[in-house]
């Protein structure tokens, strides 16, 4: 009977899991899970952390539940492998769509006598599958997405198969959540498949089908939050694309599209994709200012806020905050992308990345020149203030869209206000 290690990585799940369904079919399954060195190295992100952690205790209990368990070991993969329970020859070694520097060294594992196969489900579409004629990867998003759309279109990968006999092996535990996720933020959704399916079940219900009209609310609060379960494959993006209307399919295509773009270059998380010559500024108290949310411009500054007390950031806000980093203070993206990625539980190389670029202006965007001012978006997409007074309190006596420009305000009642004047005229 074959046996076959199911490394987990960014698929989190037992529900449509290609690798852990395959394996299943085949004989015997060591569930794995490495807390890579690289994950839990001097400077964790202790948000993605604790989230991980919850995302592990689920799928290690449905896997119990199913007959198994979730063998959890620290190290380098690779490494691992050579002291798994079942790192024997005529093995096989399943894991999803990995990076290009952990897929190299899991290649290595083919010395060991493996046999190791790759499978789809950290994306919809798989980085590669979907290629332009004389050419590696798609580098505008249109195109992109009509041929997206019918690629898109097969039908879910099934579940975890069942007869599978478990490896009775040493499980390994999981480390103390308050040894790694100290400095976490203060609000932060529980982690794992069964969190990330009862969301996923309770948006589909109540906001999918109006999805297009209130997504840019930012009072709101009606987007899909399924970010980072998708993140950590708590939910397959696949089921959820089958699941959606076009306008939600469209965000997961973009998600793809990033990660088609970072697997043809590399480099994306560091080098301008289109370089076109900026000249950054390097003003680091407008920097602090705008990680800390004290730049004295409302919209940006609850934004700002959002990100650091639930490591969540409303998608239209993200865009504003992204904007006046590049585009009103001048300040590299490298900056924003590294807060970011610093702060949200769906944090994400390739789209965070991709996403950075394309407000940045060397990216993706067929527009590169387009700037998003911070002020008209607070009329459009907040008009009554509501979203600012949520996470800006010392503006919280301002009624209306007043509180957008709180320097409008005559000078004896802006003395009351314990906020800064803005690090930048807007007007």
């Amino acid at each position: 009977m074959d046996t076959s290690i199911v490394l987990f990585t960014r698929d989190l799940r037992v529900r449509d899991n290609p690798a852990l369904a395959q394996a299943c079919r085949a004989g015997r399954v060591v569930p794995l899970f490495v807390l890579d060195d690289a994950i839990l190295g001097r400077r964790p992100a202790p948000n993605r952390v604790r989230f991980l952690l919850d995302a592990l205790e689920c799928l290690r209990g449905s896997l119990r539940d199913a007959g198994g368990d979730l063998v959890v070991r620290r190290g380098d993969p690779a490494r691992t492998s050579r002291g798994s329970p079942s790192g024997r020859a005529r093995g096989r070694w399943r894991s999803p769509t990995t990076g290009r520097r952990r897929g190299g060294r899991l290649a290595s594992l083919r010395g060991l006598g493996l046999r190791v196969t790759v499978h789809p489900g950290v994306t919809v579409v798989p980085p590669g599958e979907l290629t332009p004629a004389g050419g590696d990867h798609y580098r505008v998003f249109t195109p992109y997405w009509r041929v997206w759309e019918r690629g898109a279109a097969a039908s879910g990968r099934g579940g975890p198969g069942g007869g599978a006999a478990a490896v009775r092996c040493g499980s390994g535990p999981l480390p103390p959540s308050r040894v790694l996720t100290g400095g976490a933020s203060p609000v932060l959704p529980e982690g794992g498949e069964r969190a990330g399916r009862r969301r996923m079940a309770a948006w589909l219900r109540r906001d999918a089908a109006v999805y297009d009209d209130v997504r840019d609310d930012l009072a709101a609060d009606r987007t899909s939050r399924l970010g980072p379960y998708l993140r950590f494959g708590c939910v397959s993006p696949l089921e959820l694309a089958n699941a959606t209307g076009e306008g939600f399919r469209r965000q997961l295509a973009w998600r793809d599209f990033h990660h088609q773009v970072a697997a043809a270059f590399p480099g994306l998380p560091r080098r301008d994709y289109r370089p076109r010559g900026h000249r950054w500024n390097r003003d680091r108290d407008a920097l602090e200012a705008w990680r800390d949310g004290t730049t004295g411009v409302p919209i940006v500054d609850a934004g700002m806020r959002q990100l650091r007390r639930e490591g969540f950031m409303h998608n239209r806000a993200r865009m504003i905050t992204a904007s006046f980093l590049t585009r009103n203070l001048r300040i590299d993206w490298r900056e924003g992308l590294a807060h970011f990625d610093a702060w949200l539980l769906d944090g994400d190389v390739a789209d965070d990345a991709g996403n950075w670029q394309w407000v940045a202006g060397t990216g993706n965007d067929t527009r590169p020149n387009r700037t998003l001012s911070p002020l008209r978006q607070a009329s459009r997409f907040d008009p009554a203030g509501e979203y600012v007074r949520a996470y800006v309190p010392e503006l919280a006596g301002i009624g209306g869209g007043a509180v957008h420009r709180p320097w409008r305000l005559p000078e004896e009642r802006r003395r009351t206000l314990d906020y800064p004047p803005p690090i930048i005229d807007l007007d």
